[in-house]
C-alpha cells in the first residue's frame, strides 16, 4: 500500500449554544441506590455538581444518525462502521463510508489501512452550563435539575406500577458547545456531513427516553454563516 503523505491544512472552531426543548436525561452511571434518592440520577460535574452534556454522548449520536441516514447499517448489523466496510464497498456507498471514517475514526486494529484515510478529524468538547444562562438563572432562583416520576400502566385495573424517579435536566437549560474539525487536503464537505449530522441530532433526540419526548435540543451556532445554512439544510435531500 503506499502511504499518503498528509498535511493539516486547518482547524475549524464550531461554537455556540445548546438549548434544551424538553427535559434531557444523560445518565451518570451511578447504579448505587440511596434512600430517597433518585433510580436514575444525571451526569454533573464533580466539583460543581452542574449538569453537563459529555462530548462523547453529542458525537456518539451525531455518528449513528449519519451511519443510520447513509443507509449503510444493514451492512454494518448495527456496528460502527470500519475499514473492513470501507474496502467491501464501491462507488457512492464507498464515498460515504470514507468521509463518515474521517470524521469519527475507527479502530486502531486497522492501523495499517488507515494511512489511507487518516486521523479522525473532529473533537467534541464537553459542554458545560452556559455562565450567563447560569448566573440569570441562580438570580431567579431556578434549579439545574429536576425529579420526574414515571410508571407503568396495568391495562386491566388501569392502575399505576413500577414507580420510578428520573432526574432530568428541565427544558431552557443552555449548554455552550465546542467542535473542532481538522482539515487535510481532500477533506472538501467534510464540514457539510458534520452540520447534517447535527441537524440530524435536532431533529431526533439527544440522551436517554427519546421515544418519550426527552431530549430534544436546539443548536445555536455563534457564527451567523454557520447557523443561516445550518437553519436551510435539509439531512434527508
Amino acid at each position: 500500500m503506499t502511504t499518503k503523505t498528509m498535511k493539516l491544512q486547518g482547524i475549524n472552531m464550531m461554537t455556540g449554544k445548546i438549548v434544551l426543548k424538553s427535559g434531557l436525561h444523560i445518565g451518570a452511571g451511578d447504579t448505587e441506590m440511596r434512600i430517597g434518592g433518585t433510580d436514575s440520577p444525571v451526569i454533573k460535574h464533580p466539583h460543581t455538581l452542574d449538569p453537563y452534556i459529555p462530548g462523547s454522548s453529542i458525537k456518539g449520536k451525531v455518528r449513528s444518525l449519519l451511519e443510520l441516514q447513509s443507509g449503510l447499517m444493514g451492512l454494518t448489523k448495527g456496528t460502527p462502521l470500519g475499514i473492513r466496510h470501507f474496502k467491501e464497498l464501491d462507488g457512492k456507498e464507498k464515498e460515504t463510508c470514507r468521509d463518515i471514517i474521517c470524521l469519527f475514526g475507527a479502530s486502531g486494529a486497522d492501523a495499517e489501512e488507515l494511512m489511507e484515510i487518516g486521523p479522525s478529524r473532529l473533537s467534541f468538547a464537553d459542554a458545560p452550563l452556559d455562565e450567563k444562562w447560569k448566573s440569570q438563572a441562580l438570580e431567579q432562583n431556578q434549579v439545574f435539575t429536576e425529579v420526574k416520576s414515571e410508571n407503568a400502566i396495568d391495562r386491566i385495573k388501569g392502575t399505576a406500577m413500577h414507580p420510578r424517579f428520573i432526574e432530568r435536566v428541565p427544558a431552557g437549560t443552555q449548554f455552550c458547545f465546542s467542535i473542532s474539525l481538522k482539515m487535510f487536503d481532500g477533506d472538501e464537505g467534510l464540514e457539510d456531513l458534520l452540520l447534517k449530522g447535527l441537524k440530524l441530532l435536532e431533529m431526533d433526540a439527544l440522551g436517554g427516553s427519546g421515544s418519550r419526548g426527552y431530549g430534544r435540543i436546539e443548536f445555536q451556532f455563534d457564527d451567523t454563516g454557520i447557523q443561516e445554512k445550518f437553519q436551510t439544510l435539509n439531512p434527508l435531500s
